[in-house]
């Protein structure tokens, strides 16, 4: 759409990038080292990054051929400007992304603001930090990794660094964790400023559906959890109906009539059982819907979820909502007691924070529309360095999944006879441990990678492309790793790769095809398509299996069917897309909240003095003291000054400072000024007689621990409106709409809620003991007079 007219501009840019390569060679290594100061200077002194971007980009080019002895070649110069500019870079697969990215690396790490190149795998943030070191070092540019098993220190230490290499989950884990710190010197990361995302489609498309989310508390539902799953267990297929299109399921009611009678209901949709409700569903989805060994496995003794994009494994992920205990208990192993949310993020809206976001991949452009309206990224397609001569071979297709594997193993000897390396890429573990079986059967030697022995991956993918070697690969475990050929292997025709079925995206068989061919060598691709495969049943696989019954083992190859298929992959997309869009939409309006929240956090921790924010607390209870007090007798409304002033005396404001007929001939707002003044003085009063040091120690750790408390709470909250929510359609209502006011309403509550807690534990304290006393029964006898007190602050 935009490629031709962006690229154009580009180009030029990268002729004048080309023009001072003399120049640059000219240079000694001292004065080519010192150009980062006089970049950095010119910068401070009113230039942008834009004004010295082709000479910063030709400075760090020839630094790479010196230290390296690469020299990016003019792609690679269109792909790192695209990076600068905030957009994506589709770059195939051999094209040096590694080496593209170093340039406006360098060029962003002139501001000091920080660089942020995220990777999917520790293992690729640590290699990709090593193989860039050298160059970005000789130019002064200081690099750091952040990993899991890192300590604060090391993590802080790695995040002031002008570079930081880390993966998508860690950076947002340490996000969360940031805005849990009690005191603020403890956080890591700075303000984020610029990030590269490797496999931007993995971390920006694929991994967005399932949420950050850091877990505290526990319920224990164990023999619910168990109940519940030998009940589904007991079920046949006609107690069920699955939506294989949208993999719901949901009891028929044969199915219903048999959950009542097991669990002694009279009616199992009674408002009373909704929680049993909800843990039925659970073991169904679990029991019927998903499959071990495809979007799980069991290792030692836990369920490890899998990547259903790369295959692989994703330890310490866990399903929320219970069903990841509903897993544990079909699989009989220990289960875990379900957790409460204290922290939770999209990593969409954990991207939409940095000031410039880009990112590169090698397919990317089928999911533009996505990247446009979520992260105002446009794709830009970069031409290959090389034409691409692979030969790509229109879909094999089946009736049944045996004919399939049976003629692909027979593909797979006739080329591995000839000694051409051939990658094998299977949508599951599943299906690449049927395949490896049947390779050992007969005798032919291979390599397997799959989400159970993913540590290896690195080194089996590189050595993929050498003489002989049969790889087969979960989806496309292994990415970021560069598959090279090996002696002689381009006269026999380069890597073949073979996939053992279509998968719900094209971009994923893209990936899967773009492995061959690279740098304009030779290669092969072709898929091997049945009807039974998932994505064929779920479009209308049964029709086709009746009109492909008579085809026995042999295959066809048809454009219509290959349509069909793309258009089933469509369908996929856009309804994986929808489910995307919803989650941001929902988590859009928690957005909102968490930045008012956290804003108001960080002031918290950097305050000197918290007096200012107490006083605006006083004012916040006693405006809501006359909500509280306002009763209605018949049609008459007014305020029981009498009950308020009972109410709050000896616990907010000394004897006798209010007096109710005083009161009843002010305005509210006076009313709202004098209760403010007699109150906050009765605490100042209090707050004299202690330790300047102590009493602001307990102020602090009183406001951060109500914010902290009140906003799990609200997390809690905003996840059972959501999970109810959609009910409201059937009221001829918009359930976003819906869940958006109340959610504003729920937001204003806990506001209220936390000043309340502050004031009522504040005004608790012992000046003798130097502690706050009371606590949680203050808050329970406080106002208690009024019967909607407790609701309205407990």
């Amino acid at each position: 759409m935009w490629d031709r007219k962006i690229l154009r501009k580009i180009n030029k840019q990268v002729k004048e990038i080309i023009s001072l390569d003399e120049t640059m060679r000219k240079i000694k290594d001292e004065e080519l080292a010192n150009k980062t100061v006089e970049f950095r200077t010119r910068l401070a002194e009113g230039e942008t990054l834009d004004d010295i971007l082709v000479e910063a980009f030709a400075t760090i080019r020839e630094a790479a051929r010196r230290i390296s002895g690469l020299h990016p070649y003019p792609v690679q110069l269109i792909g790192g400007i695209v990076l600068h500019n905030g957009d994506v870079a589709e770059m195939r697969t051999g094209e040096g992304k590694t080496l593209t990215a170093v340039m406006p690396i360098y060029l962003n790490a002139l501001s000091s603001k920080g660089v942020h190149v995220i990777t999917v795998n520790e293992y690729l943030a640590a290699r990709d930090a090593e193989l860039n070191r050298p160059i970005l070092e000789f130019l002064g540019i200081t690099i750091g990794v952040s990993l899991r098993d890192h300590s604060t220190n090391q993590k802080r230490e790695a995040y002031l660094k002008d570079v930081t290499y880390t993966t998508n989950s860690e950076l947002g884990f340490d996000y969360l964790r940031d805005n849990m710190v009690k005191v603020y010197p403890e956080k890591v990361q700075r303000q984020l400023n610029y990030a590269i995302i490797d496999e931007a489609d993995s971390v920006l498309i694929d991994e967005s559906r399932t949420p950050l989310i850091i877990s505290g508390g526990s319920k224990n539902r164990t023999p619910l959890y168990q109940a519940s799953d030998v009940f589904a267990k007991t079920l046949i297929p006609e107690d069920y109906k699955i939506d294989w299109e949208s993999r719901q399921i949901a009891l028929t009611v044969t199915g219903v009539n048999k959950a009542q009678k097991q669990f002694n209901l009279k009616n199992l949709f009674d408002i009373d059982n909704s929680e049993l409700f909800h843990h039925i569903q659970n073991a169904l989805r679990a029991n019927h819907v998903f499959k071990l060994d495809v979007e799980y496995v069991v290792k030692d003794g836990e369920i490890v979820l899998v990547d259903q994009f790369t295959g692989r494994l994703m330890p310490g992920r866990v399903y929320s909502d219970g069903l990841h205990q509903a897993l544990q208990a079909k699989e009989n192993v220990t289960i875990q007691q379900e957790t409460t949310t204290v922290a939770t993020i999209t990593y969409q809206n954990f991207f939409r924070l940095y000031n410039k976001l880009s990112g590169m991949t090698g397919t990317a452009k089928t999911e533009e529309e996505e990247f446009v309206k979520i992260y105002n990224m446009r794709v830009i397609k970069i031409p290959t360095n090389k034409p691409i001569i692979r030969e790509d071979k229109p879909d094999h297709v089946f009736a049944s999944l045996n004919a399939k594997f049976k003629s692909l193993i027979a593909e797979v000897k006739e080329r591995h006879t000839k000694g051409q390396p051939i990658l094998i890429g299977t949508a599951n573990v599943d299906v690449s441990e049927r395949i490896a079986n049947m390779l050992t059967l007969e005798g032919i030697k291979h390599e397997i990678l799959n989400a159970k022995n993913h540590a290896r991956e690195a080194d089996i993918i590189a050595r993929a492309g050498e003489k002989g070697s049969i790889t087969l690969a979960t989806n496309m475990a292994g990415r970021g790793t560069d598959i090279k050929l090996g002696k002689g292997v381009i006269e026999l025709g380069g890597l073949a790769v073979l996939g053992t079925e279509r998968n719900e995206a094209r971009r994923i068989d893209n990936q899967l095809r773009g492995r061959a061919g690279r740098q304009g060598d030779p290669g092969f691709s072709g898929f091997y398509v049945s009807i039974e495969d998932d994505l064929m049943l779920r479009f209308g696989g049964e029709k086709l299996k009746k009109a492909f019954a008579s085809l026995g083992e042999d295959y066809i190859r048809s454009k219509m069917l290959t349509r069909s298929i793309t258009r089933a992959q469509q369908k996929i997309e856009g309804m994986n897309f929808d489910a995307r869009k919803n989650l941001l939409d929902y988590d859009n309006v928690i957005a909102q909240h968490r930045e008012a929240t956290y804003h108001q956090r960080d002031n918290i921790l950097l305050a000197d003095d918290l007096l200012d924010l107490i006083k605006n607390m006083h004012r916040t209870v006693a405006r809501d003291l006359l909500n509280i007090f306002n009763k209605v007798v018949g049609r008459e409304q007014f305020i029981d000054y009498d009950e308020l002033v009972k109410g709050i005396e000896n616990k907010l404001i000394k004897p006798n400072d209010l007096i109710a007929e005083k009161l009843n001939r002010l305005s509210i707002e006076e009313n709202i000024d004098l209760i403010v003044e007699k109150s906050y003085n009765f605490y100042l009063e209090k707050r004299e007689k202690l330790n300047d040091v102590i009493i602001k120690q307990i102020e602090n750790s009183v406001i951060l621990q109500t914010f902290d408390q009140y906003w799990t709470n609200h997390i809690d909250a905003l996840s059972k409106l959501r999970a109810g929510i959609h009910l409201r359609g059937y009221a001829q209502l918009n359930p976003l709409q819906a869940y958006i006011e109340e959610a504003s309403k729920l937001f204003n509550h806990m506001k209220i809620n936390v000043a309340h807690q502050v004031i009522i534990m504040l005004h608790s304290i012992d000046p003798e003991q130097h502690q706050v006393r009371g606590g949680q029964d203050v808050l329970d006898t406080v106002l208690a007079s009024n019967v909607e007190t407790k609701t309205k602050i407990g």
